[in-house]
């Protein structure tokens, strides 16, 4: 088979192989024919580092050249002549390799195979070959000449070649990824599909640098030039690193794309460009809504007249206040105790241990309410402060950090006016009239809203106008009555005489009830005589009686708290009662101020002293 040899051997080897005469071939009986035999190999094939041998029609090694010796550790008298199975080879092995033997004797043809051997000296590895017929000068075979090399080597870094791309297309597949190449010279591109994504581009469109371009946000193309510019100039690194707002030439989407890539020069010229870009869309956007949600808590945490409050719980670091401590505390934020432990030194000492009882239950999960007293740095005055503290949980549920709204008891002048039910006009009007006068005013359009949120606001008195607000609003008194809420109320009636609703509203607590009409001068007047005596919520009796103290609850908080001693949740306890979720968590907060309890297990351990039991219990 002249001129088709393996593995780059020269085109005429094999030829001059097989250019031995058929007389030389039938003499190889005689010794000086072995000898010549033997002499032509060895000056055509034992410098060749690839294994080199021949076999006869017996399937015995005719010649071996030196390499092949080399790996069987065997002389040439050792190894010409024997067949595999003298050389030990193995059964199946030794089987596959005679039948390509006898096909090239028979049909003359060339065989390409790759096989796993181990030598006698030891050594395995990998072997691909090439195997083909030596013919005589009348055409038939009379040899078969081979050529092997040790692939193991090849073989090898391509399974590290494959096993890296997998990794790589893992990993691109897991974050993302897109990859891309340039060539600075050409100005070709290749992108892979999840690229074309970004740029809004069905699948298999070419990309060129319009295309490209095309799809960069025109606040961002000047930049995103600039850094290619720097990336191709042989006299900086290559690095190109930048992100920018791509627009969706399909979808018109606004996308987030981060890229970095390398230049690679040659010959002071930038000869290519591989990068990578990830669409961050998503993060981008996450991060703005939470921007804006911490825009908004300090929004509120910078206007709000009650202290809130951050800590971490492992470090006991008090991480943030709002602006009303330095109005409350009396001195500036930046001179305030950096370290719960500090703060606690500044509370009365009758009340530092409910209020660690309290702190200890908020870091457990609860929420807890507690009242307390503080002793001022600055001038030495007695506050007290009302303090509803949550935790704050991470993803997993985990707490990991603490907050509170505190409020403080100890002095309101009662200016503040609560106004429920007006129609949008007439609450505008009512608003700027009231803090013309000198009030703080705060509208509610809806009687549920305001009562949902009563229980948490700050003393004051509740204006009710009943002109364009259904009979259900003049309850707003019963329900503050019933839930304890120390808030008076004013109402405004309907102006169609009907003076039940007059009487109806004074037996159920309200303050004045004025029929129109009347004059503003009138309004504030009544709201001034109203607020005048309205004073801070009174000192919770901690050493009252627990009996005495439950007294105090409403009928439906006594409903709630039986919820809670027999072990229901916000859900159960709403269910069983008919209301929402919220309406009960609200109810709770109301109990535990009330008790003064600053937990839920302290809450339940003093039902249980006041002869309150469980369901299962009383049965």
């Amino acid at each position: 088979m002249p001129g088709a040899l393996p593995f780059g051997l020269p085109s005429a080897a094999l030829p001059r192989a097989a250019a031995l005469s058929l007389a030389q071939m039938t003499a190889l009986s005689t010794d000086k024919a072995l000898a010549e035999r033997s002499r032509f190999w060895e000056a055509n094939f034992s410098s060749i580092p690839d294994f080199v041998y021949a076999f006869d029609r017996q399937r015995r090694f005719a010649y071996v050249n030196t390499a092949m010796l080399g790996l069987f550790g065997l002389s040439a008298d050792e190894m010409i002549g024997k067949t595999f199975a003298d050389l030990d080879y193995p059964p199946g092995l030794a089987e596959q390799l005679n039948r390509h033997i006898d096909l090239i004797f028979k049909e003359g043809v060339t065989v390409d195979d790759e096989v796993f051997f181990r030598s006698p000296t030891g050594q395995a590895a990998y072997f691909a070959f090439r195997w083909g017929p030596a013919r005589a000068e009348d055409g038939s075979v009379e040899l078969v000449v081979g050529m092997s090399r040790d692939t193991s080597t090849r073989r090898a870094i391509e399974e590290a070649l494959r096993q890296s791309e997998a990794r790589l297309r893992a990993a691109t597949e897991l974050v993302g990824v897109g990859i891309y190449s340039w060539d600075p010279q050409s100005g070709a591109f290749d992108w892979d599909e999840r690229l074309r994504a970004m740029w809004g581009l069905p699948p298999g469109t070419e990309v060129d640098t319009a295309v490209f371009e095309a799809g960069i946000h025109p606040g961002d193309l000047p930049r995103v030039r600039e850094a290619i510019a720097a990336s191709v100039d042989p006299a900086g690194d290559g690095r190109y690193s930048i992100e920018y707002r791509v627009i969706g030439r399909g979808d018109g989407v606004t996308r987030h794309i981060a890229t970095s890539g390398q230049t690679t020069f040659s010959q002071g010229r930038a000869a290519s460009f591989i990068g990578a870009a990830i669409d961050l869309t998503a993060l981008r956007q996450a991060q703005a809504a939470i921007q804006a949600r911490e825009a908004q808590f300090r929004s509120f945490a910078e206007h709000s007249s009650n202290l809130l409050w951050i800590a971490d719980p492992q470090t006991g670091d008090i991480e943030y206040r709002s602006p009303a401590y330095e109005r409350i505390w009396g001195g500036p934020r930046e001179q305030a105790a950096r370290r719960l432990e500090d703060w606690y030194a500044h509370l009365h000492p009758d009340d530092v241990a409910r209020v660690r009882r309290a702190m200890h239950a908020v870091e457990s999960g609860e929420v807890a309410h507690v009242e307390y007293r503080i002793i001022r740095p600055c001038d030495g005055e007695v506050r007290w402060l009302r303090d509803t503290s949550f935790p704050i949980r991470d993803a997993l549920g985990d707490v990991v950090r603490i907050g509170g709204i505190a409020e403080d008891l100890t002095r309101h002048d009662g200016k503040q006016v609560y106004i429920v039910g007006a129609s949008p006009r007439e609450e505008r009007r009512l608003a700027r009239l009231l803090r013309g006068a000198g009030f703080r005013a705060r509208t509610f359009s809806k009687s549920d809203a305001f009562l949902d949120i009563a229980p948490f606001l700050g003393p004051g008195c509740v204006l009710v106008d009943l002109r364009h607000s259904t009979r259900d609003t003049a309850a707003i008194t019963l329900e503050l009555r019933a839930r304890s809420i120390p808030l008076k109320a004013v109402l405004i009636g309907s102006g169609d005489g009907d003076v039940s609703v007059a009487v109806e509203a004074m037996k159920s607590g309200a303050a004045d009830y004025l029929q129109p009409p009347f004059t503003d001068a009138a309004l504030t007047t009544e709201l001034a005589a109203v607020t005048a005596d309205t004073r801070a919520t009174p000192e919770p009796a901690a050493t009252d009686e627990p009996a005495a103290r439950l007294a105090r609850l409403s009928a439906r908080e006594r409903e709630v708290l039986g919820g809670l001693i027999d072990g229901g949740t916000n859900k159960s306890i709403a269910l069983q009662l008919g209301l929402s979720p919220r309406t009960v968590e609200l109810h709770r907060g109301q109990i535990m101020a009330k008790l003064n309890a600053a937990s839920l297990a302290e809450l339940l351990h003093l039902a249980l002293r006041a002869g309150l039991r469980p369901a299962h219990q009383r049965s």
